[in-house]
């Protein structure tokens, strides 16, 4: 009887602690700052998705923290991602990611994939473009995939993600629908280090594989051509609505390039639960939905259980797509 006593005693007291130690994490949360991280250089999609949803925290007063954007590129994310894994437990860290972080993983890129994190929201959702400088011959998607289609080695592509991840996968699925054979022959050159934009114009591509959001400005102020978006409708307005869908070119394929946040494994429920509020409450500002609007941004937002849903359900769905391209 002595002995079920003390266990019961030290079962209450190790309880009373470990309720005194989340109420301290709580109570301390959100810390002085929290690094926003995008796992690309500056310039690229994911940069500009963290700097916009810090930008809008801050101007907001949401978030008083300091949010600093940190660029942690490589991999196509997976070198922020194998980062990731040193912080397990931490809630001071808040990483975009968008289809790399499942597809890094699907085509043998990286051991860790979205699992390895804790997803908090998906955010919105952009759209694949193909775009050339404004002196380039191409001036239709047709005539991109006609050459390829005489020849896989003819066009140089261009993206910011490694050669199997997204800038790479979705030009491969818009000519595998068109038609075009050989999907391995064709020239793809990764450029991680914000330098694509001036390897385009400079020729040394024939034309980028990016996303809309990504290159909004430049086509607006005609450096920049876009040949066709992967949205199954025209959208935004200007310029950005004149852009043909690649179905209306004669592809019948969509793609959806959605972007969401993402913490370390296993990051507290107190933090969880503090950015699950910020970023529901960020949604419904009028600045969030200016800037969805000023980078032709879908509105696509879901808090962590249906995204976390969603990543399976999708991760499912890519991994037949890589098959059908790759053959594996």
């Amino acid at each position: 009887m002595m002995k079920l006593k003390k266990l019961f005693t030290g079962a209450v007291v190790a309880t009373a602690v470990l309720i005194s130690t989340n109420s301290a994490i709580a109570a301390d949360y959100p810390p002085h700052t929290i690094n926003m991280v995008a796992p690309s250089g500056a310039g690229g999609g994911w940069d500009l998705t963290i700097r916009t949803v810090a930008k809008t925290l801050k101007d907001t007063g949401i978030v008083e923290s300091n949010m600093p954007v940190v660029n942690r590129p490589g991999g196509g994310g997976a070198v922020n991602l194998a980062y990731m894994q040193t912080q397990k437990g931490k809630g001071d860290l808040i990483s975009v990611y968008s289809p790399p972080i499942l597809l890094t993983n699907l085509t043998g890129l990286t051991q860790y994939s979205y699992k390895d994190t804790t997803p908090i929201a998906r955010l919105i959702t952009d759209y694949a473009a193909f775009v050339v400088p404004e002196n380039s011959k191409y001036k239709s998607i047709k005539q991109i995939m006609d050459a390829l289609k005489a020849d896989p080695k003819s066009v140089k592509i261009g993206g910011a993600s490694a050669a199997g991840s997204m800038d790479h996968i979705q030009f491969l699925l818009v000519a595998k629908a068109a038609g075009v054979e050989n999907l391995r022959q064709i020239d793809y050159i990764s450029f991680q280090d914000g330098s694509l934009i001036a390897q385009a114009l400079g020729g040394h591509v024939d034309i980028i594989s990016t996303g809309l959001g990504d290159v909004a400005g430049l086509v607006e102020s005609g450096k920049l051509h876009a040949l066709a978006q992967t949205a199954d409708k025209r959208i935004g307005t200007g310029l950005i609505a004149e852009i043909p869908t690649v179905k209306e070119e004669g592809i019948d394929v969509t793609f959806e390039n959605w972007r969401g946040l993402f913490g370390p494994k296993d990051m507290p429920e107190e933090a969880v639960n503090y950015w699950r509020d910020a970023l529901q409450k960020m949604v419904e500002t009028t600045e969030w939905k200016a800037a969805l609007k000023r980078n032709g941004w879908d509105n696509a937002y879901q808090d962590n259980q249906q995204f976390t849903t969603f990543l399976a359900d999708t991760n499912e769905q890519y991994k037949t797509l890589i098959k059908e391209v790759f053959g594996r």
